[in-house]
Parts: structure tokens; sequence; C-alpha cells
């Protein structure tokens, strides 16, 4: 099976990314699991310090919008994380690629930092 993989990268502002990543860790990628997003990697980039990543995989693009519009629109992530989050982004990519299972497996071990939790 293919998954269709969401690769977010974000540049945020100056001084921002230990509270960012705190509310990543605590709060959204908690609430994004809850709601059954799969949550492939996330986290700091190793090259360049205001930068951080976040990816997602998905059945299709169907499937993306849809949970995606159910999750953002909710008045949980609304009165939630999201101005811990967004008032800290300068700049944000999005990027869709399909990828095999195998292929987003690997990235979610290769990158184990932020996975499943441990």
């Amino acid at each position: 099976m293919n998954r269709l993989l969401e690769i977010r990268t974000y540049r945020l502002k100056p001084g921002t990314l230990e509270a960012f990543d705190k509310a990543m860790q605590e709060r959204a990628v908690p609430m994004l699991r809850s709601k059954g997003m799969d949550v492939v990697t996330y986290g700091k980039s190793d090259h360049e310090e205001a930068t951080y990543h976040l990816v997602r995989a998905y059945d299709s693009r169907e499937a993306l919008e849809a949970e995606q519009a159910a999750f953002y629109g909710s008045s949980e992530w609304r009165d939630g994380p999201r101005s811990a989050l967004v008032d800290r982004i300068e700049t944000y990519l999005n990027t869709l690629l399909w990828v095999s299972q195998e292929a987003a497996d690997s990235m979610r071990t290769l990158n184990d930092r932020h996975t499943e939790d441990k």
C-alpha cells in the first residue's frame, strides 16, 4: 500500500524554537495522534536552528483534506495549542509525495526522536 506524505517545513521566528518544540511535543502531536492522524516524524532540523518539520502520512489526497479540515476546524485545536504554534511561525511550506508503506516506516524508524510513544 502506498502512502501520501505531507512534509511540512517551518521557518520559525528568532528565539522561538524551544517553545515551539515543547508545544509540538506536549500538545499538538498528541492531539493529532488522538484524532487518528499518522504522524511519521517531527522535530528540529539538524542543519539549521530556526527550522522544524512535521511529516504525516495519508491514504489519499481526499483523506488528507478531510482529516485536516476536521482537525484544524475544531475548537479543540483553535482553543488549544494553535496560538502557541502559529504565533511562532515565520513561514512554512508543504510538499506532497507518494511513497511506499515501507518508505514511510523507514522514515519513522530513522527519525525516531519524536515518532511513536515509547
